[in-house]
């Protein structure tokens, strides 16, 4: 065991030899720290117990399902396509090994390893947090700090700043399996436009595509492809196509030929590239961990770029596998041998799961290498960070070709890291009303390993949506960072028009209020990166009482706002805990309502046709007139919701929202004072952003009293 400390007081503990994961930026210092915890060794994996009190509470995670409190179930750190987000489920398409142990005092811990990892968290032993990790090379990262947020910024710190998508990126976006060519896209875009629904863009997922072939367009569905993207794109609605990790195997296919000429697939272990299944049939994989494979794969996004495309999709990128040839051909031969028999109970169910099991089989991942350093390592010893280096590539490969200009990227696979070159979304859900309340309880675990630009697919992926339930998770999804409207072929619609009048108006002053509310988004989103801080947090990060530690259906949003959504069917309301004072505020037809609520339990009124959330005290929040897209957003009339009992201030950060000249610092302020006196309210206005001209004020106090004023710049 080798051990370090880092610049932050963070110990580390590297055990045998791990492999270089991509995760940690910060500077390791060799020093000896003295043990904290006791690794026990055997002849294949590793164990660690921890252990928990009674009020001890568990975060973390990342993307994984449970509750905000992870405690009493069992999690799997293996990115796998699973597309049944069910209660059983040990893993999903993250491994995000971050995890903080909150009780008397507060711990962190990061276990940097690139393979399967599973945590015991209470469920086996209630005073017990099992960990078992598959092998004996791998680095400890433990965290300690008497706050939360101190510990979880400290990590955000050494594991580096993360990705940042251009402003439009913020907007609202629709998406389907099934818009299979350009006229039904063009259909949709138009309906938006014809009922006056704000659209920012379109995502494409495989129907764009010749044959599922990555980097094909076809040219019968998506003729004059260029000139295609960029008429939209001149009017604010960008195209967001997908690419998948698996390449055709085909003669003559260009991305195939080049493949295997470049040495660019991973291999078998007789040293051929290995084949498997997916979307267009056999494929193989580019082998990411090598540096030359990241550069061409990265270069074959040229041909989106060079038509105007400056968003894309990374999928099935765990690697997804639906079969491999020796499986499928077993499978086969057991069907064809029980023909004709008489199948009893078990010798069905034996025939059944030899097709139901076909794919994401671990032996898949145990059979094909990546080319690590001067080794060669099966999938299975790195699968982790397959989708990580996918990610990578794709980020280096359009930031080269788009020069200055940001770009949406997100993925669906990912491990701690990956934050920094894209956006991850969490998945194929379902329009379950369990997912829309999963969807709440991701965002802080997401925020606590990095990942700032993340939503769920809003309305649900699989099964079919109805009107109410997309109402619902829009009223949350209006506040996370990536705003996707996304569901799959042979399910129903679910475009905001398409649950009839009643739920498009709805759901269209939902819209309109995400565009209202997009500047302060996008400040906190970039605070959050900028100062190393969560975006979203649960009540318990701040509140110690046994309530708010309860409370996983409520969120605070930066400093200002909490979040309480209706995630329940026919429900006209739900309740709500405040910890402290707020202002509920309710947007109306043509303004904003606020009402103090005192501390304690209420019976929130939220109808279908609401949209509501709570003002914190002594906070500001900023707002704007909604827009069809952001191109046409102005912030020249800043309109400010405040919630004064004695003084209030907020920082409302901007930029150009399309370069990286933040980096240098070159960016806006409006910084906002309101300070009470004597029953009358003292506004200072310090403001560096030439687009603001004016600000309209609405503030309130504890007694309800409002005072309206307007201030010219």
């Amino acid at each position: 065991m080798k051990t370090f400390i880092m610049d932050n007081g963070i110990k580390v503990f590297q055990y045998g030899n791990p492999v270089e994961t991509d995760a940690v930026k910060g500077k390791k210092i060799r020093k000896d720290v003295a043990e904290v915890v006791k690794p026990f060794f055997n002849e294949e994996n590793c164990t660690i117990d921890l252990n928990l009190k009674k009020e001890d509470v568990v975060y973390g995670f990342g993307g994984n399902l449970g509750g905000i409190n992870k405690r009493g179930r069992i999690y799997e750190s293996y990115c796998t396509d699973e597309p049944s987000h069910t209660e059983e489920k040990k893993a999903l398409y993250g491994a995000h090994n971050f995890f903080i142990i909150s009780g008397e005092t507060n711990c962190g811990y990061f276990i940097d390893y690139p393979s399967r990892i599973t945590y015991d968290v209470g469920f086996s032993n209630l005073d017990s947090l099992n960990i078992s990790i598959s092998g004996h090379d791998f680095t400890l990262y433990i965290i300690e700090g008497e706050k939360i947020e101190t510990i979880i910024s400290n990590f955000l710190k050494i594991i580096g700043k993360a990705y940042v998508p251009p402003k439009w990126g913020f907007g609202y976006f629709q998406s389907r399996w099934g818009y299979k060519n350009k006229k039904e896209v063009l259909e949709v875009r138009n309906t938006f436009v014809e009922n006056k629904i704000p659209l920012e863009g379109i995502y494409l997922d495989l129907d764009y595509m010749e044959d599922f072939k990555d980097f094909s367009i076809s040219n019968e569905r998506f003729d004059c492809f260029k000139e295609f993207v960029n008429q939209l794109k001149k009017e604010g609605t960008y195209l967001i196509p997908i690419i998948d990790a698996g390449v055709k195997v085909e003669k003559g296919y260009d991305v195939y030929e080049e493949g295997i000429s470049g040495d660019h697939f991973c291999k078998n272990k007789e040293g051929n590239p290995y084949t498997a299944a997916v979307w267009p049939g056999q494929v193989h994989f580019p082998d990411f961990f090598k540096e030359d494979t990241q550069k061409w794969f990265g270069e074959k996004y040229k041909l989106l770029t060079d038509s105007g495309i400056e968003g894309v999709w990374n999928d099935m990128n765990e690697p997804a596998i639906f079969y491999d040839e020796q499986s499928l051909d077993e499978a086969i031969d057991l069907a064809t041998e029980s023909k004709g028999k008489n199948l009893n109970v078990f010798s069905f169910f034996d025939l059944k799961d030899k097709f139901c099991n076909l794919a994401n089989r671990e032996e898949y991942y145990r059979s094909f290498y990546h080319q690590v350093g001067d080794e060669l390592k099966s999938n299975h010893e790195v699968h982790n960070l397959y989708g990580h280096y996918m990610t990578k590539s794709a980020s280096l490969g359009l930031s080269s070709l788009l020069n200055d200009k940001r770009f949406v990227l997100i993925s669906r696979a990912s491990s701690i890291g990956t934050h920094r070159y894209g956006g991850i979304w969490t998945g194929d859900n379902c329009s379950f009303w369990s997912h829309l309340e999963q969807n709440i309880k991701n965002m802080p675990s997401l925020n606590m390993c990095g990942f700032f630009y993340t939503g769920a697919d809003t309305g649900g992926f699989g099964n079919d949506c109805y009107g109410e339930m997309l109402v619902r998770w829009m009223q949350f999804s209006v506040f996370t960072p990536l705003l996707r409207n996304h569901s799959a072929i042979g399910c129903v619609n679910q475009e905001p028009y398409a649950f009839g009048d009643k739920i498009m108006e709805t759901s269209k002053k939902l819209i309109e209020a995400r565009y209202s509310l997009l500047p302060f988004i996008y400040s906190e989103y970039m605070k959050s990166v900028n100062q190393y801080k969560v975006m979203f947090k649960p009540l318990s990060f701040e509140f110690s009482d046994q309530l708010s530690k309860q409370a996983e259906d409520q969120l605070f949003l930066g400093n200002e706002i909490m979040i309480a959504p209706v995630c329940k069917a026919n429900h006209e309301g739900r309740f709500v805990y405040l910890p402290e004072k707020m202002a509920e505020v309710s947007f109306g037809k043509d303004c904003e309502s606020l009402q103090i609520k005192n501390s304690g339990i209420h019976y929130l009124d939220y109808g279908l046709e609401d949209f509501k959330f709570f003002l914190r005290k002594n906070s500001i929040v900023p707002l704007v007139t909604p827009s069809m897209n952001v191109k046409q957003l102005s912030q020249e009339k800043l309109k400010v919701l405040a919630y004064v009992e004695s003084k209030a201030e907020y920082n409302l950060y901007d930029d150009d929202g399309v370069s990286y000249q933040y980096l240098q610092g070159k960016s806006f302020s409006t910084n906002i004072k309101i300070t009470r006196n004597k029953g009358d309210f003292k506004v200072e206005v310090s403001n560096t952003n030439p687009s603001i001209k004016e600000i309209d004020l609405t503030i309130i106090d504890e007694s309800n009293n409002v005072k309206l004023k307007k201030i010219k710049l």
